[in-house]
């Protein structure tokens, strides 16, 4: 498999997103709405997201493991990563999804133009 074909597998890949959340307080919509954002300008079509209210479900915060929220746990593709706080800082949030090593390299762009979200 040459480069450019792992670039292509790489994009093709289903991203399965969760967001602890407790309530709607203005860090945990801030958090949604970066997150959103985020996933339609650099995951376009192959993402989910499901939103967690801790409030309601607590019971799930055991199974991540979640000390704080929000928190954004990336499930798929492995391995799990988890980011803590209102996602605002866009460079750090994609370094964290492992979207972007560092500076300067170009956005992931995959091909696939379908959305969900949970």
């Amino acid at each position: 498999m040459n480069a450019k074909n792992g670039r292509e597998a790489k994009r093709a890949k289903q991203w399965k997103l969760r967001l602890y959340v407790a309530g709607q307080t203005p860090k945990c919509l801030t958090a949604f709405a970066n997150l959103k954002k985020i996933c339609d300008e650099h995951l376009a079509g192959v993402y989910d997201i499901e939103i967690v209210d801790l409030l309601k479900r607590p019971q799930l915060a055991k199974g991540d493991q979640i000390l704080a929220i929000p928190t954004l746990v990336r499930k798929l593709p492995s391995p799990v990563r988890k980011i803590i706080g209102d996602l605002s800082n866009v460079e750090r949030v994609l370094v964290g999804l492992d979207l972007r090593l560092t500076k300067g390299l170009p956005k992931i762009r995959p091909k696939m133009e379908r959305t969900v979200e949970g």
